[in-house]
């Protein structure tokens, strides 16, 4: 399967709490359909510390999300658009925005 949304690609979550907030995506996780998306959907985490004069406390982390739940943003138009794909005449394959017809630079 192609991978239509990738690391460093700005998406917009669909669905859920977080519906509406735009992020850059810091990692793909392609077995698991899964990404975790800065500064959306924050979890938080009850931390003990390990060693000795380590801080432990409550940190809030991102979480994953599916990747049903993301669209990414066209960076033309700055609009959510669905992923295709496109041979070029040299014969590599592109991710193109079907709204636009804009090929996505990776």
């Amino acid at each position: 399967m192609a991978a239509r949304i990738r690391k460093g690609d700005t998406v917009v979550v669909l669905t859920g709490v977080n519906k509406g907030r735009r992020g850059e995506v810091a990692v793909v996780m392609p077995k698991a359909e899964r990404a975790i998306v800065s500064g959306v959907n924050m979890a938080t985490h009850h931390v003990k510390p390990n060693r000795m004069g380590e801080q432990g406390g409550i940190q809030r982390r991102e979480a994953a999300i599916h990747l049903s739940n993301l669209m990414l943003i066209d960076p033309k138009s700055e609009k959510p658009t669905k992923v295709g794909f496109r041979h070029l005449d040299n014969g590599t394959k592109v991710r193109i925005a079907r709204k636009t017809g804009e090929v996505i630079e990776s």
